[in-house]
């Protein structure tokens, strides 16, 4: 077989681009994804200081139409190890059993507190309006927030976030993700919610915070009065979460969680609706966000992509001209992107207390993720943020 040596201006372009693109995504990779790492050895090491004063917090959960998910994980939430904690549970107009639920609970936990959401309310959020009910009615003086299909993977859940209650704190990001099916729903469900935990939470890791997710979530209630809760963005049907920590958020003031212990986990998700509204109303409260970090985001997404074009067509293009020396190394590009994803992805989960079980789909979710989000970002062009709005 005759070797080619002379390379076409096209093919060397389209190398120089892949060089770029793969240069690009491995500063994302150590940069910023590699931080859940980091944080976890430095941990491990005794090289971050935690406090060890255990104030007393309020868990502050919406719950609407949710009586199999209370049922099944409430208990888990009220069995915390943990010295002095109130639990206050939100039904938000629910139609089905959750509050003769809630009422058998609360006979066996005196920490289990209830209340709900005026059916006469015209509000535009339900949800915000149920959260501030929330913390209106809570204690103490540090929140913690999670949702009806959340259970924690420890009962040191509450210990490990309130670990990082230290004095110049106000918010805590913790992790969360569903629990592994064999399904392709919920594999792309979770790589989806793992791969956006590992950016938001690395983000914060390097000082750039810029959202929180309410699966798992604590800040200061002090906090939420002195910035008037939501009332930034009442006319957005969601944000509760990740606009209002978008707002506060600071190089100084908020902590990351990364202990197995303190994870969150959710159930399977059954349907793929679920999981559409979630993105949809993720994805319509993200271009409210302030600072860089979403252009940045972008730029990781579209040099991903770019990547994935230039070096399969790339290599198309040599496999075609019989260029086999420039096929090997955009072969070798992808290959290698593919390992380092591999080891830092499997790592930061083992660290996380979560097992990575997509190694063998990893190119494809990894490839698919970015069109899924950009197909989302077209329905919602095309028919309005109003459509999504959750009532």
């Amino acid at each position: 077989m005759k070797i080619n040596f002379l390379f076409s201006p096209t093919e060397l372009i389209i190398l120089g681009g892949a060089l770029f693109f793969f240069i690009v995504q491995l500063i994302y990779y150590f940069r910023i994804y590699n931080q859940i790492n980091l944080h976890s050895k430095a941990s491990t090491a005794g090289k971050i200081d935690f406090t060890e004063e255990l104030p007393p917090i309020s868990i502050i959960i919406c719950a609407r139409d949710e009586s199999r998910n209370l049922q099944q994980n409430l208990p888990a939430i009220l069995t915390q190890d943990y010295p002095n904690f109130e639990v206050i549970v939100i039904n938000d107009g629910s139609t089905d059993e959750s509050e003769d639920i809630l009422k058998l609970l609360a006979a066996k936990n005196p920490n289990l507190y209830h209340t709900f959401t005026p059916e006469s309310s015209r509000y535009l959020s339900r949800k915000k309006l149920a959260l501030t009910i929330g913390v209106k009615a809570s204690k103490n003086p540090w929140l913690v927030f999670t949702e009806p299909n959340c259970t924690p993977a420890t009962n040191q859940w509450l210990k490990q976030m309130a670990r990082n209650f230290t004095q110049n704190t106000d918010i805590v990001l913790g992790y969360s993700n569903i629990q592994y099916a064999i399904n392709w729903l919920n594999k792309q469900v979770l790589f989806d919610l793992f791969f956006s935990s590992v950016r938001y939470m690395g983000y914060a890791l390097i000082g750039k915070p810029y959202m929180g997710i309410g699966r798992n979530l604590a800040y200061r209630r002090d906090l939420f009065f002195q910035n008037k809760g939501f009332s930034r963005h009442l006319d957005l049907p969601r944000g509760e979460d990740n606009l209002f920590v978008n707002k506060i958020a600071t190089s100084t003031n908020t902590r990351v969680e990364t202990s197995p212990e303190s994870t969150v986990y959710l159930q399977p998700v059954e349907r793929y609706k679920e999981w559409k509204e979630e993105k949809l109303n993720y994805i319509t409260t993200s271009s409210y966000y302030k600072g860089k970090q979403t252009l940045w985001l972008g730029f990781e997404t579209t040099s991903r992509l770019a990547l994935y074009f230039t070096t399969i067509g790339g290599a198309v293009i040599c496999g075609l001209s019989g260029n086999w020396i420039l096929l090997a190394v955009f072969t070798l590009l992808l290959i290698m992107r593919f390992i380092v994803q591999a080891i830092l992805l499997s790592k930061t989960a083992k660290n996380i207390g979560q097992q990575f079980k997509l190694i063998g789909f990893l190119p494809l979710l990894d490839f698919l993720q970015p069109l899924q989000t950009l197909r989302l970002k077209i329905i919602l062009l095309f028919k309005g943020s109003r459509s999504f709005k959750r009532k």
